[in-house]
């Protein structure tokens, strides 16, 4: 559908199948993050997570 708010947009709905296939694909993904960080030791996740949100931060104040 069209964005009401931004003519450039579109708004998206996904259908109940396309819903599964997302999750489905996330579950994979999540596998594999797990499958990579089980290498890192409980203090070494902590900080690449503490490291990763000073990296992502500016993002957050993106406008739009």
């Amino acid at each position: 559908l069209p964005d009401p708010s931004d003519r450039r947009g579109v708004l998206v709905r996904l259908t109940p199948e396309g819903r599964d296939r997302a999750d489905q694909a996330l579950a994979g993904l999540l596998a594999q993050e797990r499958a990579i960080l089980v290498e890192l030791s409980r203090p070494q996740r902590r900080e690449l997570a503490d490291l990763l949100r000073q990296l992502t931060a500016p993002f957050d104040n993106i406008p739009g």
